[in-house]
């Protein structure tokens, strides 16, 4: 089997081949090799920066949930209903009581609606690189993410010649990237923008998967999306104190029509403040006793992201569908192994 990755703009295929097809692939064979350097490239600039690698839990009586529109998927643990997690988020808090920098590598499982099966971005299993810094500001994980993102994407452009040629994705791509200067625009601006393209976008909704992506395609460089409105997303990002209704998170927006590959925020971590979040985000706090015990114990106040790996890696080797990037992909609604 051969897979020709091509202008994102083109259509992609839905349904992967079998395992057997997939796997022998010389393109998959390249997308993965690209894939670990992206992760050896990661743990290079985050080791170097005094970060420390923890292993996560893959199960939990509570997760993320903040996923837009993405079930969970409970387990019995033991005569317990636990979940799956969709994002290590909580736990990523917790760990700051151990260590002042710390990132993992995880695997995440949401079943996305059935209609993101045709995005070409969304996979119902993926992993995540996770990073979290205690007394960390927005400005500071945004600064961390683009070191990180710039130091990938050079690495990439460096030491992957052969399997970016065998793509035929162009190196200098990357060292565009490498060497750009991200831009920073308000979920107001960003939204005004998608209007006057003939977009639909609300200014009290997060921005949708077709309007990530329009905005990608008339980008020349990456950008941060911040201050996206109180109540669309998940309580952990912490409401602003000078700007009530405004949540000090952001996200960052790939070019080339790939979209979004970041998610990140500055966390509330006061006890009080926690549970009026949930309640306002109609949680129930009750579910998430162990992490409000904690919280009321003291959680370090901090900031921190996380980077979709799959997706990253479709725009580093200049792939058409995020399933390309995947050993075992798992597109939402399609049954494989």
């Amino acid at each position: 089997m051969t897979i020709t990755p091509v202008s994102p703009a083109a259509p992609a295929t839905v349904v992967p081949p079998p395992p057997l097809e997939h796997l022998r692939s010389p393109t998959t064979r390249a997308v993965l090799r690209i894939q670990q350097r992206i992760l050896a490239a990661a743990r290079e600039l985050l080791g170097a920066e005094g970060f420390m690698e923890l292993l996560p839990p893959t199960i939990g009586p509570v997760t993320d949930p903040g996923a837009r529109g993405a079930k969970q998927v409970d387990i019995d643990f033991y005569g317990h209903r636990y979940k799956l997690m969709t994002s290590g988020i909580l736990y990523k808090q917790a760990s700051l009581l151990a260590f002042d920098k710390i990132f993992n590598i995880a695997p995440n499982v949401r079943l996305e609606p059935l209609e993101t099966a045709t995005t070409h971005r969304h996979l119902a299993e993926f992993h995540q690189i996770d990073v979290e810094v205690a007394g960390a500001t927005r400005q500071d994980v945004t600064a961390l993410a683009e070191r990180l993102i710039r130091h990938v994407f050079a690495a990439c452009a460096a030491d992957m010649r052969d399997e970016l040629a065998l793509l035929n994705r162009d190196h200098n791509a990357l060292l565009a990237v490498a060497d750009a200067d991200f831009d920073t625009v308000s979920h107001h601006e960003a939204a005004e923008r998608l209007q006057a393209l003939g977009h639909t976008q609300s200014f009290d909704a997060e921005l949708d998967w077709v309007g990530e992506e329009l905005l990608s395609r008339h980008s020349p460089r990456p950008f941060f999306v911040v201050d996206y409105p109180k109540g669309s997303r998940g309580f952990y990002d912490r409401e602003s104190r000078n700007d009530p209704g405004v949540l000090r998170n952001f996200d960052l927006i790939l070019p080339e029509g790939y979209g979004e590959v970041i998610s990140g925020s500055e966390r509330e971590h006061d006890y009080t403040r926690l549970i009026t979040r949930m309640r306002e985000t109609g949680e129930n706090p009750a579910k998430y006793r162990w992490y409000l015990d904690i919280a009321r114990e003291g959680i370090p106040a901090s900031a921190g992201f996380g980077i979709g790996l799959e997706r990253l890696t479709r725009c580093v080797a200049g792939l058409d569908a995020v399933w390309q990037a995947s050993s075992f992909p798992k597109i939402p609604g399609v049954v494989s192994a």
